[in-house]
């Protein structure tokens, strides 16, 4: 038997570590993409009522002012966040008829906008809101006796 040359005996471990190094060997492909997606939210929320709870007792001339105070009601499906709550007067009207003398001048407002920064739970009745004042005014040059008996209509705004 022929002992191999240095040639030959290089080329057969060059042979022999291609072919192991193939069986260790593994490929994969690479790629780019791109998807879509979406996402939904709700379309928004009913706005929520805010009711008056203490009862504004007759007012006179001379009078100390009486607080307002409430709560709201929710009829979403979730909470809703509440800032503030602003009282303004809508009117004044006499036996359900606008008054003829007596207006909103003569009625004083103070404390509105009122805090509330809290998120409002579902349902009746829910949360909170107070601060605003309501007076009659006392003016002594003038005749008042129109306001007797007047009913203040008042207006909240919720944000």
């Amino acid at each position: 038997m022929r002992k191999p040359t240095k040639k030959t005996t290089a080329i057969m471990i060059a042979a022999v570590t291609v072919l192991a190094g193939g069986g260790a060997a593994f490929a994969y492909w690479t790629a780019g993409g791109s998807g879509t997606g979406t996402g939904a939210t709700a379309s928004g929320t009913t706005p929520i009522t805010a009711t008056q709870t203490t009862v504004v007792s007759a007012m006179q001339p001379g009078d100390t002012a009486q607080t307002i105070s409430g709560k709201f009601n929710n009829t979403n499906t979730s909470p809703v966040y509440v800032s503030t709550v602003a009282v303004s007067i809508a009117s004044v009207t006499k036996a359900g008829v606008p008054a003829s003398v007596c207006s909103a001048s003569d009625y004083t407002l103070t404390g509105s906008p009122m805090a509330v920064n809290a998120e409002i739970p579902v349902g009746t009745a829910q949360g909170a809101w107070t601060g605003a004042t309501i007076k009659f005014n006392n003016k002594p040059a003038v005749n008042q006796d129109d306001c007797k008996g007047a009913t203040v209509n008042l207006a909240y705004t919720v944000s």
